[in-house]
């Protein structure tokens, strides 16, 4: 799966587009790299988005193949410290 689709599936940014200018602005990171939108991922990959206050790393523990509900969307993903 791209990256700027697991990020909107999984919700850790909200819309596609926004995931698309944050990639390639090279504030996402996939496991120390900089990443553009269309990189893929999969299982294992550590993500780090970099806001303006704010860093987010997240391990990805499933790449789903369907549709994910809003209940499913935390359960794609594990917040790191």
């Amino acid at each position: 799966m791209r990256l700027d689709k697991f990020l909107k599936v999984s919700r850790l940014i909200k819309r596609r587009t926004v995931a698309n200018e944050v990639s390639d602005m090279g504030r996402v990171l996939i496991n120390n790299i900089p990443a553009k939108p269309a990189k893929q991922v999969k299982e294992n990959d550590i993500i780090t988005i970099e806001y303006a206050n704010r860093t987010v790393k997240a391990k990805i523990l499933q790449v789903p193949t369907g549709n994910v509900t809003v209940q499913q969307a935390p359960s794609l993903y594990e917040l790191i410290d």
